[in-house]
């Protein structure tokens, strides 16, 4: 799994990155085989004046279907990290599971085999 970090407003500690990298591959490494990227954005919203203003802002995509957005903002960005990890990771179980519960075929060019039954249905009726 490719993480994509990137900071603004502030700069990107080599403390920061790898706890992000740690948490997020703790959160979603075992969905490896799924997940090919994660996209972390890491924002101070008010710059110098402090408050609860860091963002951590988590974008995981699936090919075919909406993208996995989690935000999470705190006054730490320790804390803010921790909780959009632990989010996005329940988030992302919940979309695998809808995808495996309910897979789309696609069909190209044909109609579903079931309108074949639909159709012989409706003509032996009409025969009578």
């Amino acid at each position: 799994m490719r993480i994509d970090i990137k900071a603004s407003g502030f700069d990107l500690t080599e403390g920061l990155r790898e706890h992000t990298q740690r948490r997020l591959q703790f959160a979603l490494g075992w969905a490896n085989h799924d997940v090919r990227a994660v996209s972390v954005r890491l924002s101070d919203i008010n710059g110098p004046r402090g408050g609860r203003d860091k963002r951590c802002r988590i974008r995981v995509p699936f090919p075919g279907t909406r993208n996995v957005v989690i935000e999470d903002t705190e006054a730490d960005l320790y804390v803010a990290i921790d909780r959009a990890a632990e989010r996005a990771e329940r988030a992302v179980v919940r979309r695998l599971e809808r995808l495996r519960e309910f897979p789309h075929a696609r069909l190209v060019g044909r109609e579903a085999p079931e309108a074949d039954v639909v159709r012989d249905a409706v003509a032996a009726m009409g025969t009578d």
